[in-house]
């Protein structure tokens, strides 16, 4: 009787590399400023202009 081979594992797909700047969300903290001293009062998200709001680092 002769033994038996195990089948390879499927490949893993290479993922794409995640954006440095928004680490793979496609948003980041844009500041909300206000008045005439532009005085700064919270944040709100964006759109990644690295990645245009995919996640993936640009190639």
């Amino acid at each position: 009787m002769t033994a038996r081979k195990k089948p390879a594992p499927p490949a893993a797909e290479a993922q794409p590399a995640a954006c440095p700047v928004c680490h793979g969300t496609g948003e980041v903290a844009r500041t909300v400023r206000v008045g005439r001293k532009h005085r700064v009062v919270g944040e709100q998200s964006g759109l990644c202009l690295n990645c245009l709001g995919s996640g993936q680092a640009p190639e």
